[in-house]
């Protein structure tokens, strides 16, 4: 990775989905405006408060994919990332555990 990019693995499928009444939801439905969270899988020398293994929330509109050896991620710039949560971050006394 290079400059201030950070590399991400979203965490579900982005095909069809199910309601929690189990109402199937087509794929190219429009989903509503709002972040998702992705697992950081790798960062460039220049991001300085996120690391691999971190979960981050990002607008998905603001997105460019990438296959790598078949498997779909995502490329953000470290300015696109909105909140971070991290085991590192919630060892802090009273912190509950995100970097907004």
């Amino acid at each position: 990775m290079l400059h201030d990019r950070v590399l991400v693995r979203t965490d579900g499928p982005e095909g069809d989905r199910r309601s929690t009444g189990g109402i199937l939801i087509p794929a190219t439905a429009e989903l509503s405006k709002r972040c998702a969270w992705a697992e950081v899988v790798a960062v460039g020398q220049n991001v300085r408060a996120i690391e691999p293994g971190d979960r981050v929330l990002y607008d998905p509109e603001d997105r460019a994919e990438v296959e790598v050896r078949g498997q779909l991620y995502i490329l953000l710039r470290e300015r696109d990332v909105h909140a971070v949560a991290a085991e590192r971050v919630g060892d802090i006394e009273g912190s509950t555990g995100l970097y907004l």
